[in-house]
Protein backbone atom coordinates (compact mmCIF):
# COMPACT_ATOMS: atom_id res chain seq x y z
CA UNK A 1 0.00 0.00 0.00
CA UNK A 2 1.70 3.42 -0.97
CA UNK A 3 0.32 6.92 -0.74
CA UNK A 4 0.17 9.17 -3.88
CA UNK A 5 -0.14 12.49 -4.56
CA UNK A 6 -3.65 13.75 -5.16
CA UNK A 7 -5.75 16.58 -4.06
CA UNK A 8 -7.80 15.92 -1.15
CA UNK A 9 -10.24 18.41 0.86
CA UNK A 10 -10.05 16.28 3.64
CA UNK A 11 -6.90 16.87 4.34
CA UNK A 12 -5.95 13.40 4.74
CA UNK A 13 -3.82 10.87 2.44
CA UNK A 14 -5.03 9.09 -0.28
CA UNK A 15 -3.49 5.07 -0.31
CA UNK A 16 -3.31 3.00 -3.28
CA UNK A 17 -3.17 -0.26 -3.68
CA UNK A 18 -3.20 -2.93 -7.20
CA UNK A 19 -5.20 -5.37 -5.58
CA UNK A 20 -7.23 -5.91 -2.68
CA UNK A 21 -10.26 -7.79 -1.22
CA UNK A 22 -12.31 -4.66 -0.71
CA UNK A 23 -11.21 -1.22 -0.50
CA UNK A 24 -13.88 -1.09 2.21
CA UNK A 25 -12.06 -3.85 4.06
CA UNK A 26 -9.03 -1.90 3.54
CA UNK A 27 -10.26 0.92 5.05
CA UNK A 28 -11.73 -0.61 8.03
CA UNK A 29 -7.90 -1.97 8.71
CA UNK A 30 -6.52 1.52 8.08
CA UNK A 31 -9.24 3.04 10.69
CA UNK A 32 -8.33 -0.13 12.86
CA UNK A 33 -4.55 1.36 12.33
CA UNK A 34 -5.85 5.40 13.29
CA UNK A 35 -6.20 6.80 10.47
CA UNK A 36 -7.17 10.54 10.29
CA UNK A 37 -11.23 11.51 8.90
CA UNK A 38 -11.34 11.85 5.01
CA UNK A 39 -8.35 8.99 4.39
CA UNK A 40 -8.91 7.19 1.02
CA UNK A 41 -8.34 4.05 -0.15
CA UNK A 42 -8.04 3.31 -4.16
CA UNK A 43 -7.46 0.33 -5.78
CA UNK A 44 -6.89 -1.37 -9.30
CA UNK A 45 -9.64 -3.89 -8.58
CA UNK A 46 -11.46 -6.04 -5.72
CA UNK A 47 -11.36 -9.65 -5.52
CA UNK A 48 -14.20 -9.37 -3.10
CA UNK A 49 -16.13 -6.79 -3.95
CA UNK A 50 -19.60 -6.00 -2.60
CA UNK A 51 -22.42 -3.86 -3.14
CA UNK A 52 -25.79 -3.11 -1.05
CA UNK A 53 -26.88 -6.02 0.81
CA UNK A 54 -24.07 -8.19 0.04
CA UNK A 55 -24.40 -8.11 -3.58
CA UNK A 56 -20.96 -8.54 -5.80
CA UNK A 57 -19.45 -5.97 -7.79
CA UNK A 58 -18.13 -7.38 -10.82
CA UNK A 59 -15.73 -4.90 -12.77
CA UNK A 60 -12.79 -5.48 -14.67
CA UNK A 61 -8.75 -4.82 -13.30
CA UNK A 62 -7.65 -1.33 -14.23
CA UNK A 63 -10.81 -0.17 -15.72
CA UNK A 64 -12.90 1.38 -13.53
CA UNK A 65 -12.63 3.05 -10.69
CA UNK A 66 -13.04 1.85 -6.83
CA UNK A 67 -12.72 3.76 -3.65
CA UNK A 68 -13.54 3.86 -0.13
CA UNK A 69 -13.65 7.10 1.90
CA UNK A 70 -13.00 6.78 5.89
CA UNK A 71 -14.68 9.27 8.05
CA UNK A 72 -14.86 9.76 11.55
CA UNK A 73 -17.66 11.17 13.94
CA UNK A 74 -17.99 11.04 18.13
CA UNK A 75 -20.77 9.18 17.85
CA UNK A 76 -23.64 8.02 15.39
CA UNK A 77 -25.89 11.43 15.93
CA UNK A 78 -22.88 13.37 14.47
CA UNK A 79 -23.35 11.36 11.15
CA UNK A 80 -24.52 13.70 8.36
CA UNK A 81 -28.20 12.88 6.84
CA UNK A 82 -28.95 10.73 3.84
CA UNK A 83 -24.72 9.77 3.53
CA UNK A 84 -25.56 7.63 0.64
CA UNK A 85 -27.71 9.79 -0.95
CA UNK A 86 -25.29 13.10 -0.67
CA UNK A 87 -22.42 10.66 -1.83
CA UNK A 88 -24.35 9.45 -5.02
CA UNK A 89 -25.11 13.41 -5.94
CA UNK A 90 -21.57 14.03 -5.36
CA UNK A 91 -20.29 11.60 -8.05
CA UNK A 92 -23.34 12.98 -10.29
CA UNK A 93 -21.55 16.38 -9.51
CA UNK A 94 -18.29 15.16 -10.08
CA UNK A 95 -19.44 13.49 -13.33
CA UNK A 96 -21.28 16.01 -14.82
CA UNK A 97 -17.95 18.11 -14.28
CA UNK A 98 -15.56 15.60 -15.42
CA UNK A 99 -17.78 14.72 -18.67
CA UNK A 100 -19.97 18.71 -18.95
CA UNK A 101 -21.62 17.07 -22.19
CA UNK A 102 -23.09 14.29 -20.13
CA UNK A 103 -24.85 17.03 -17.29
CA UNK A 104 -28.81 16.03 -17.40
CA UNK A 105 -27.67 12.42 -18.16
CA UNK A 106 -26.40 11.69 -14.77
CA UNK A 107 -29.48 10.27 -12.34
CA UNK A 108 -29.14 9.43 -8.94
CA UNK A 109 -31.14 6.32 -8.07
CA UNK A 110 -32.40 5.99 -4.55
CA UNK A 111 -30.82 5.24 -2.57
CA UNK A 112 -27.23 4.34 -3.74
CA UNK A 113 -26.81 3.84 -7.30
CA UNK A 114 -25.26 6.25 -10.68
CA UNK A 115 -27.78 6.12 -13.59
CA UNK A 116 -27.36 7.58 -17.36
CA UNK A 117 -29.89 7.99 -19.78
CA UNK A 118 -33.10 8.84 -20.01
CA UNK A 119 -35.55 7.73 -17.46
CA UNK A 120 -36.85 4.69 -19.51
CA UNK A 121 -33.68 3.29 -20.35
CA UNK A 122 -31.00 4.18 -18.06
CA UNK A 123 -28.44 2.06 -16.87
CA UNK A 124 -26.34 1.82 -14.08
CA UNK A 125 -23.09 3.59 -13.85
CA UNK A 126 -21.99 3.46 -10.26
CA UNK A 127 -22.77 2.23 -6.60
CA UNK A 128 -22.36 3.58 -3.30
CA UNK A 129 -22.44 1.32 -0.36
CA UNK A 130 -22.19 3.01 3.14
CA UNK A 131 -21.20 1.17 6.29
CA UNK A 132 -20.64 1.77 9.86
CA UNK A 133 -19.01 0.50 13.40
CA UNK A 134 -20.12 3.05 15.18
CA UNK A 135 -18.82 6.22 15.48
CA UNK A 136 -16.50 5.35 11.62
CA UNK A 137 -18.47 5.54 8.17
CA UNK A 138 -17.19 3.99 5.27
CA UNK A 139 -18.19 5.40 1.96
CA UNK A 140 -17.51 2.84 -0.68
CA UNK A 141 -17.69 3.66 -4.46
CA UNK A 142 -17.34 1.85 -7.56
CA UNK A 143 -17.81 3.66 -10.73
CA UNK A 144 -17.77 2.10 -14.28
CA UNK A 145 -15.39 4.31 -15.81
CA UNK A 146 -13.71 2.68 -18.75
CA UNK A 147 -14.84 -1.19 -19.06
CA UNK A 148 -16.85 -1.90 -22.50
CA UNK A 149 -18.08 -5.51 -21.65
CA UNK A 150 -20.22 -6.71 -19.00
CA UNK A 151 -21.05 -10.35 -18.36
CA UNK A 152 -24.86 -11.50 -20.12
CA UNK A 153 -26.68 -10.69 -16.65
CA UNK A 154 -25.27 -7.16 -16.59
CA UNK A 155 -25.48 -6.43 -20.48
CA UNK A 156 -28.91 -4.58 -20.33
CA UNK A 157 -28.17 -3.05 -16.86
CA UNK A 158 -25.09 -1.35 -16.40
CA UNK A 159 -22.59 1.05 -18.52
CA UNK A 160 -19.64 3.14 -18.23
CA UNK A 161 -18.97 6.22 -18.62
CA UNK A 162 -16.45 5.88 -21.07
CA UNK A 163 -19.19 3.57 -23.48
CA UNK A 164 -21.93 5.97 -22.75
CA UNK A 165 -20.24 9.27 -23.55
CA UNK A 166 -18.90 7.30 -27.09
CA UNK A 167 -22.77 5.99 -28.01
CA UNK A 168 -24.62 9.41 -27.13
CA UNK A 169 -21.95 11.74 -27.91
CA UNK A 170 -20.07 11.11 -30.86
CA UNK A 171 -19.65 14.68 -31.64
CA UNK A 172 -17.65 15.64 -28.84
CA UNK A 173 -13.94 14.33 -27.59
CA UNK A 174 -14.03 12.28 -24.59
CA UNK A 175 -11.75 13.39 -21.86
CA UNK A 176 -11.04 9.68 -20.88
CA UNK A 177 -10.09 9.07 -24.66
CA UNK A 178 -7.31 11.65 -24.58
CA UNK A 179 -5.89 10.49 -20.93
CA UNK A 180 -7.08 6.93 -19.76
CA UNK A 181 -4.35 6.34 -17.86
CA UNK A 182 -5.11 9.54 -15.50
CA UNK A 183 -8.67 8.99 -15.91
CA UNK A 184 -9.64 7.24 -12.64
CA UNK A 185 -7.35 9.94 -10.36
CA UNK A 186 -9.12 12.87 -12.38
CA UNK A 187 -12.94 11.63 -11.68
CA UNK A 188 -11.52 10.61 -7.77
CA UNK A 189 -10.13 14.07 -7.48
CA UNK A 190 -13.73 15.95 -8.72
CA UNK A 191 -15.86 12.99 -6.23
CA UNK A 192 -13.35 14.12 -3.52
CA UNK A 193 -14.03 17.59 -3.87
CA UNK A 194 -17.80 17.27 -4.10
CA UNK A 195 -18.23 14.99 -1.45
CA UNK A 196 -16.30 17.38 0.79
CA UNK A 197 -18.69 20.14 0.00
CA UNK A 198 -21.64 18.43 0.06
CA UNK A 199 -20.70 16.71 3.61
CA UNK A 200 -20.15 20.30 4.82
CA UNK A 201 -22.63 21.46 7.29
CA UNK A 202 -24.20 25.05 5.98
CA UNK A 203 -23.47 28.23 7.23
CA UNK A 204 -26.21 30.18 5.78
CA UNK A 205 -30.04 29.15 5.04
CA UNK A 206 -31.14 26.81 2.71
CA UNK A 207 -29.93 24.36 4.94
CA UNK A 208 -31.51 21.43 2.60
CA UNK A 209 -29.63 22.89 -0.52
CA UNK A 210 -28.39 19.71 -1.56
CA UNK A 211 -32.11 18.25 -1.46
CA UNK A 212 -33.05 20.19 -4.16
CA UNK A 213 -29.90 19.55 -6.09
CA UNK A 214 -30.59 16.15 -6.04
CA UNK A 215 -34.28 16.40 -7.00
CA UNK A 216 -32.85 17.72 -10.05
CA UNK A 217 -30.90 14.66 -11.04
CA UNK A 218 -33.72 12.43 -9.10
CA UNK A 219 -33.98 9.09 -11.23
CA UNK A 220 -38.03 8.05 -11.68
CA UNK A 221 -38.92 11.27 -9.96
CA UNK A 222 -42.83 12.04 -11.44
CA UNK A 223 -42.90 8.67 -12.90
CA UNK A 224 -45.07 5.77 -11.70
CA UNK A 225 -42.69 2.90 -9.69
CA UNK A 226 -42.34 -0.01 -8.14
CA UNK A 227 -40.93 -0.61 -4.49
CA UNK A 228 -39.71 -3.19 -2.88
CA UNK A 229 -39.89 -2.21 1.05
CA UNK A 230 -37.79 -3.63 3.18
CA UNK A 231 -34.92 -6.19 2.03
CA UNK A 232 -34.25 -6.48 -1.47
CA UNK A 233 -36.32 -9.92 -1.63
CA UNK A 234 -39.55 -8.49 0.17
CA UNK A 235 -42.50 -8.80 -1.34
CA UNK A 236 -43.91 -5.87 0.34
CA UNK A 237 -44.19 -4.07 -2.99
CA UNK A 238 -45.36 -0.87 -3.59
CA UNK A 239 -46.63 0.65 -7.25
CA UNK A 240 -47.02 4.44 -6.80
CA UNK A 241 -45.74 8.04 -7.96
CA UNK A 242 -42.10 9.12 -7.05
CA UNK A 243 -42.97 12.47 -5.33
CA UNK A 244 -39.60 12.86 -3.85
CA UNK A 245 -37.25 12.86 -1.05
CA UNK A 246 -37.65 13.76 2.45
CA UNK A 247 -35.06 15.89 4.09
CA UNK A 248 -33.45 12.83 5.73
CA UNK A 249 -33.09 11.17 2.74
CA UNK A 250 -36.38 8.82 2.89
CA UNK A 251 -38.37 8.17 -0.20
CA UNK A 252 -41.63 9.91 -0.67
CA UNK A 253 -43.76 7.83 -2.67
CA UNK A 254 -47.78 7.79 -3.40
CA UNK A 255 -49.17 4.29 -3.52
CA UNK A 256 -51.65 3.90 -6.45
CA UNK A 257 -55.34 4.09 -4.95
CA UNK A 258 -54.06 6.43 -1.95
CA UNK A 259 -53.95 10.26 -1.73
CA UNK A 260 -51.30 10.68 0.91
CA UNK A 261 -47.52 10.03 0.35
CA UNK A 262 -45.65 7.80 2.03
CA UNK A 263 -42.09 7.73 3.26
CA UNK A 264 -39.87 5.05 3.34
CA UNK A 265 -36.91 4.55 4.88
CA UNK A 266 -35.79 1.37 3.71
CA UNK A 267 -36.35 -0.42 0.23
CA UNK A 268 -35.87 -0.81 -3.38
CA UNK A 269 -36.52 0.78 -6.54
CA UNK A 270 -37.28 -1.77 -8.80
CA UNK A 271 -36.54 -1.42 -12.66
CA UNK A 272 -38.36 -1.83 -15.06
Amino acid sequence: MEIIELPNPFDAPVYYEEIVDSTMDSSRSLAAKGAPHGTVILADFQQKGRGRQGRPWVTEKGQNLMFTVLLRYTDINAFPKALSLRSGLAAALAIEEFIPAMAGSVLVKWPNDIMLGKIAKAKKAAGILVESDGANVFIGMGVNLLQNDFPKDLYEKAVSLFSFFNENFPEFECPMLLAKNEAPLMLLEKILANLHCELAVPKTPPLNSWNQRLLSRLYKLGHPVIFAEGASDSQKIWKGHLDGIGEDGELIVTPDGKSKPMRFINGELRVY
